[in-house]
């Protein structure tokens, strides 16, 4: 046990990742154990909503008594419980919630319900301690893309989000067209490093003059244009350089868009999170960017970017601190607005 200080226990499963971690203090992480399915849906080509449950179901206690026998802790030292409840898959959010209710109610714990979006902002509150509120967010996701204006822990006002598929999801659709596996992202990613950026100039759709909104439906439908349209021709289809022209579009527009919100904000702190938050050219392009306007840059570990619980437990530490809690009427809800 951790003498003298505030430890919450998070639960995550709101898509395929079956996760426990214990933070100590919001920000100091004890245990953060993840499960993953990504060899369990590779078959598929894509998350399963039926079988992530049932992982989740079989997974869930090995994990728990790994995340509590890494921190050196038990139930009884914990002094809150945080779990995702929405957005995600609403069987997979049940089984996270059944268990965080089963804990509180046997151990008299306080509950807290967080938002999956939330949750990741506050990865980045793990990685950069210094790191404080108000700043904006690019969350980069296989379920969101959204900016967001961190005003405070627990307020938040969306600027922009996507009006179809998130990035992650284009990512995951064009790998799938390209043969190139699943989980789209990281392929396309690695295949891009050995193609031509501008070898295919991809739309960049940015939509209305001033909006911070996105959409990647269409670049989606471009490169599967592009692909017939070679295979018309008898022309030769090279991989690398359609992931890598793919990818240089989708980053142009989320860079393009979180400097726009930042030059309306005035905001000079800007945070990434989410799964694509792990992209190379992401990160780099953003970099510069965010240099370039002299901008500080926050980004989370690999590890953080991912599903994890410990991003869960800190969102919930601060929710807990502003005497936000919930009791055991806390639902599942998949489609959960920030």
């Amino acid at each position: 046990m951790k003498e003298g200080k505030f430890i919450t226990l998070g639960i995550e499963t709101s898509c395929d990742e079956t996760s426990v971690a214990l933070v100590a203090d919001g920000r100091e992480v004890l245990s953060n154990v993840i499960s993953s399915q990504i060899e369990v849906h590779k078959v598929f080509g894509g998350v399963v909503p039926e079988i992530a449950s049932r992982h989740h179901l079989n997974n869930m206690s090995s994990v728990y008594k790994s995340a509590m026998e890494t921190a050196g802790v038990s139930l009884r030292d914990v002094d809150l419980i945080g779990v995702t409840c929405g957005p995600g898959l609403v069987g997979a959010l049940l089984i996270g919630l059944a268990t965080a209710k089963a804990f509180a109610y046997a151990a008299k714990k306080p509950l807290v319900g967080v938002h999956h979006i939330q949750g990741h902002i506050c990865a980045n509150y793990i990685e950069h301690k210094e790191l404080e509120p108000p700043f904006l967010a690019l969350v980069v996701s296989g379920g969101h893309t959204h900016l967001v204006y961190v005003k405070d822990y627990n307020e938040h006002v969306v600027l922009g989000r996507t009006r179809d598929d998130a990035a992650g999801e284009a990512f995951d659709k064009v790998a799938r067209v390209l043969e190139l596996g699943y989980p789209g992202g990281p392929k396309i990613d690695q295949a891009a490093k050995e193609g031509d950026p501008h070898s295919v100039e991809f739309k960049r759709v940015m939509l209305e003059k001033d909006s911070l909104d996105f959409s990647f439906s269409g670049i989606k439908t471009g490169v599967l244009n592009y692909l017939n349209s070679q295979k018309q021709k008898g022309e030769e289809i090279y991989v690398p350089d359609v992931a890598a022209s793919f990818q240089m579009a989708v980053v142009d527009v989320l860079v393009a868009k979180a400097m726009m919100a930042a030059a309306r904000t005035g905001e000079d702190k800007l945070v990434l999170a989410g799964g694509v938050a792990a992209n190379s050219l992401l990160r780099t392009m953003l970099a510069e960017a965010c240099e370039k306007a002299g901008i500080a840059l926050y980004c989370p570990s690999p590890l953080l970017c991912t599903d994890n619980a410990a991003m869960i437990g800190c969102a919930a530490h601060y929710k807990y601190a502003a005497g936000l809690t919930d009791d055991m009427t806390l639902d599942a809800y998949p489609s959960l607005v920030l």
